[in-house]
């Protein structure tokens, strides 16, 4: 039976439907916003997983034909997940991953596939509200509705869900996904935005999630979940729980008292084994429970790690609650890179490197939600190699994590780099996680600021980042400066916030708490900003303004704006002119459509010289003026002379010399190197050169600097 609910929201016409497509998954729905339409469907598996976590699969597949185009390549086929795809997919997956039920264990899957895009309307915010809808409508237990809604200001006017068109004028851009009473995830940037400013968009944000809440509960009207499937959850034996907790008593306080993250490490692996070893010898069959004694353990090292916090005030690595951790840094340390950082923050380590490119290697993106192709002149791109946590494992190229850390630190640097025309360089930045024990996106932010800065990038103002955490225990709260790694996993709260001394520029949240009040986020906004001016007074002291001069191995670009009509002569038949001057010069030239000329060459000499020779082509010739160049034919009535390439003109014969001239090849002959006046632009375009009056010239001028 086919249901389906339309509603007007932010302006648009919204719908929501269900039985009609995608049938034989456990719950299914189609939503619509303006003519951006997606499909969401959720399976799960009847038998329980093995694995020792939830495995929970989000999959968000953009379709080339929803926007009408055929995907480019050789195989015209849709590939593996965009850039886009996978930073959608994530803003569905961090928010739901927490409200499926504790000790669930039954393989999970959600798939959100956008089959039309108006290029106007975003897709990933949809994917949300249409999981949350087919899940409700499954067997699977989740109970819980959820929506998101992207916020924007424009002028100082909240809107929610602008269009893309909308966007461009918006200081604000934060996606905010929640139930009907709290906020679960928050990804966005602003423009240097000041944290009480962010906290009314979070506000403005809520009012929509709930009003698209309501239109849920109209859909289902009492018939969500008819049917829930049975599942036992995956909890370790009671008996055998008492048992661990008894034998840790007193032994994991010692552990969880080394500040180090690697002694600790290898004290908690050494305590497990021990536990097993004795447990074993009172009874052989306990050699088959060694992952429950793990789960045990991890379960008391998470109470007792959240009740020091909050009774003592005291966390793992000694810290008191708002402290941050050592912080030092250096510029400048890898000599044939354009820019380069290494900033540490504890056992938080990040090397950045900063690349200046040509707009030829600038990063073309081929997106449903842009009519043509968009170009990137700014990348920033973050690794997690494993020796960084102490691991050994295979590459197996770029996660979603990666991809997503990347896009944040990305989003944070963004917003303060100068104007494409004032700098017109495609920056690439990279950071390479070294060591990580929390917050290593915050790294790469700091690490990128100063990695720029060193560079000589004119930003507008230098940029870090600090993680905030949460241990939320009824009405005990505990907010936590610079977490570490622990803290996010065993915590509530993962709240990174990146900006300048003026405000904000890049937050993301994940909760893991129901019930996070707008006074903690506040709370939690406030102590960022502190950390964050003390972060930069730390990166200040090692740099603290863009450097005057560019590497020497950095290309420099030189511009000249040209009459587009003059693009012909310099590319030349079948590129022959322009290929010549890069070959001459070693520069490299592009030019676009407006009559642009970008020149970039490592040196200034290379450069001035190609910029000499396009000046001579598009060179318009002046009345007046003394030109040097070569002869280009001879005849009996006088010499033909390029002045700029191109443009020849006549020297009469009676124009060569001063005195009576028989034949033109007694003064020039083919090929010769002179110099003339132009004296004259006739009706037609010819030009009437003089010698003579060049050679007069020269001499009156000579003869004047000798007095």
């Amino acid at each position: 039976m086919i249901k389906r609910v339309e509603r007007q929201f932010a302006g648009r016409t919204l719908s929501i439907e269900t039985g009609r497509m995608a049938k034989l998954a456990q719950g299914s729905c189609l939503v619509q916003f303006g003519d951006t339409v997606v499909l969401v469907a959720a399976t799960v598996q009847d038998k329980s997983s093995h694995l020792p976590f939830f495995p929970l699969t989000i999959e968000f597949q953009e379709r080339s034909y929803s926007a009408g185009k055929i995907p480019g390549g050789f195989f015209k086929r849709e590939g593996r997940p965009s850039e886009n795809a996978i930073l959608s997919c994530r803003l569905t997956d961090r928010p739901l991953r927490p409200l499926f039920p504790e000790g669930f264990k039954h393989e999970t899957q959600v798939s959100i596939f956008v089959l039309s895009s108006d290029q106007e309307n975003s897709a990933d915010i949809l994917g949300m509200l249409g999981a949350s809808v087919a899940l409700n409508a499954s067997k699977i237990p989740f109970s819980t509705m959820v929506a998101s809604v992207r916020v924007g200001r424009i002028k100082g006017n909240w809107i929610i869900n602008p269009t893309f068109q909308q966007l461009e004028y918006s200081d604000v851009d934060l996606v905010v996904a929640g139930s009907e009473d709290a906020i679960l995830m928050v990804e966005g940037g602003a423009v240097e935005v000041p944290e009480e400013e962010i906290l009314e968009g979070l506000k403005k944000a809520q009012e929509g999630i709930r009003e698209l809440i309501d239109i849920q509960k109209e859909f289902f009207a009492g018939e969500k979940n008819p049917e829930i499937m049975d599942w036992t959850p995956v909890k370790p034996e009671s008996e055998l729980a008492a048992k661990v907790e008894g034998m840790l008593e007193g032994r994991m306080d010692v552990v969880l008292g080394l500040p180090d993250k690697t002694e600790r490490n290898v004290a908690m692996v050494e305590l497990t084994k021990n536990v097993v070893q004795a447990l074993v010898e009172e009874d052989p069959a306990y050699a088959e429970h060694e992952k429950a004694v793990g789960d045990v353990v991890r379960s008391v090292e998470k109470r007792l790690i959240r009740n020091k916090i909050l009774s003592e005030g005291k966390r793992v690595d000694g810290r008191t609650v708002d402290e941050v951790r050592p912080i030092s840094s250096e510029v400048g340390l890898l000599p044939r890179t354009h820019g380069s950082a290494l900033f540490t923050r504890g056992q938080t380590q990040a090397l950045v490197t900063a690349t200046f490119g040509t707009s030829r290697d600038e990063q073309r993106v081929d997106s449903i939600e842009s009519s043509g192709e968009i170009f990137k002149s700014f990348m920033l791109h973050y690794n997690f190699p494993p020796f960084c946590v102490g691991e050994a494992r295979p590459y197996r190229g770029t996660s979603r994590r990666e991809q997503g850390h990347g896009a944040l630190a990305e989003r944070a640097i963004r917003p303060l780099l100068p104007p494409h025309d004032e700098f017109p360089y495609t920056i690439r930045v990279v950071s390479d996680i070294l060591e990580s024990n929390g917050s290593s996106s915050m790294a790469s932010v700091c690490g990128a600021s100063l990695a720029l800065m060193d560079a000589g990038v004119p930003v507008k103002a230098p940029c870090a980042g600090v993680a905030m955490g949460l241990i939320k225990e009824g009405e005990d709260v505990a907010i936590l400066t610079d977490i570490l790694g622990l803290e996010d996993a065993l915590g509530d709260m993962d709240f990174k916030v990146a900006g300048t001394t003026q405000g904000v520029t890049a937050i993301q949240m994940d909760i893991k708490v129901d019930g996070l009040t707008y006074e903690v986020m506040q709370t939690a906004l406030e102590r960022a900003h502190t950390a964050r001016l003390h972060i930069l007074s730390c990166m200040n002291e090692t740099l603290s303004e863009h450097r005057d001069e560019l590497s020497p191995y950095a290309p420099r670009i030189i511009s000249i704006q040209i009459n587009p009509s003059k693009i012909g002569e310099i590319i030349g038949p079948k590129g022959k002119t322009i290929r010549a001057i890069q070959e001459d010069t070693g520069a490299q030239v592009d030019i676009d459509d407006t009559g642009l000329v970008k020149i970039s060459a490592v040196g200034g000499e290379a450069g001035a010289r190609a910029k000499e020779m396009i000046e001579a082509i598009v060179e318009e010739p002046e009345v007046g003026r003394i030109y040097e160049g070569p002869v280009k034919n001879v005849t009996t009535f006088g010499a033909f002379i390029e002045i700029v390439p191109g443009v020849e003109g006549l020297c009469h014969i009676s124009e060569l010399a001063e005195s009576r001239v028989d034949k033109t090849e007694d003064i020039l002959k083919r090929g010769e190197i002179t110099r003339v006046k132009l004296l004259s632009i006739d009706e037609k375009g010819r030009l009437r050169l003089s010698r003579k009056a060049a050679l007069l010239e020269e001499t009156s001028a000579s003869d004047k600097s000798d007095n």
